[in-house]
């Protein structure tokens, strides 16, 4: 079987539902952005919302799509580093009783962590301290890491460090392995829009956006944007929320609606559908299953809060995908 290495930061999600949006103003963070903050501000966000319930969950959008590989039963590794203390026992924890092949390394700083601000509409707005997360490097990345996987997952988090998605990207692709990328968020698409070009062009086989990060790349709509992200790499998936997803390989073009839920949270929804899409390539299925399987994933994942699809689920989830 196809197993598949996953690379991003390495946090714990502090998932927080929010009575209204008045506090983002207050903290001036924009409604569906991610902002990096600092420890001081993620303290101030996580008291200013200490009376709002909190759940708490191992998380970063790269570890989320692993965690959704694994549970269907696909062999997984995942690279990021953590922290020497409680946050970061209870992140490599839960990678171990998931099955995932944890290749953490610890840092220096606190285990990072990323408070998601839930708004009533269930969008969702991140401060994120990504702590020992962002001493991740080039020098930590060795090529041995790569031995036996088919694909390589990237999240777009870790875009500003230009050097660390080179020299892993490199690696991947001398080791034979499919290099997928999820571009993250707008905001992200916005800062390194340059790098991203060179780098989708140079070694990425697969990538994801949304309709925001779509059009912070190409400037364009869904459709056009779609034409345009195609031009960079292999597969090219655009996703437009309740509209469903545009997927495009050469001439191949599929629209993918979305399954009935009942939306209470739209975290993970865009990693849990590329952990359905590329669960989809591991069984060499054809691309409109593989963007079906994906939406079945961001499907279920929104009716709970948090990224994570509960246990009492996959076996629902793995006999419709049968």
């Amino acid at each position: 079987m196809k197993k598949v290495l996953g690379m991003g930061n390495a946090l714990v999600d502090i998932m927080t539902k929010l009575e209204s949006e008045v506090l983002l103003q207050e903290f001036s963070l924009p409604k569906g952005s991610m902002q990096l903050v600092d420890k001081d501000f993620a303290n101030k966000v996580n008291n200013g919302t200490k009376h709002l319930k909190k759940e708490q969950a191992s998380g970063g959008s790269a570890a989320n799509t692993i965690h959704g590989l694994a549970r269907l039963g696909v062999e997984t590794g995942f690279i990021g580093k953590i922290g020497n203390d409680e946050f970061g026992k209870f992140f490599q924890t839960d990678m171990e009783s998931s099955h995932i092949k944890p290749h953490l390394m610890f840092g220096k700083n606190e285990t990072g962590k990323a408070i998601a601000l839930v708004s009533p509409d269930s969008e969702r707005t991140f401060a994120t301290f990504l702590g020992s997360a962002l001493e991740l490097s080039a020098d930590d990345i060795k090529s041995d890491m790569f031995f036996g996987y088919s694909y390589f997952h990237i999240e777009g988090y870790l875009v500003q460090n230009y050097d660390l998605i080179k020299k892993a990207a490199k690696l991947a692709k001398e080791n034979k392995l499919n290099v997928s990328l999820d571009l993250a968020s707008f905001n992200v698409v916005e800062a390194n829009l340059d790098f991203l070009k060179s780098i989708l062009k140079e070694y990425v086989d697969i990538v994801f956006a949304n309709e925001d990060e779509a059009r912070a790349f190409t400037g364009k709509e869904p459709e056009e944007a779609l034409q345009i992200l195609s031009k960079y790499c292999d597969i090219t998936v655009v996703k437009t929320g309740e509209k469903g997803s545009l997927i495009k390989k050469g001439n191949e073009i599929h629209k993918i609606g979305i399954i009935k839920a009942n939306c209470i949270d739209t975290t993970g929804a865009g990693d849990l559908y590329a952990a359905g899409f590329l669960y989809g390539l591991t069984k060499d299925l054809p691309l409109n299953k593989c963007g079906e399987i994906g939406a079945l994933l961001a499907g279920n994942v929104i009716e709970f809060i948090g990224a994570k699809i509960p246990i009492t689920r996959w076996e629902e989830i793995k006999n419709k995908i049968k």
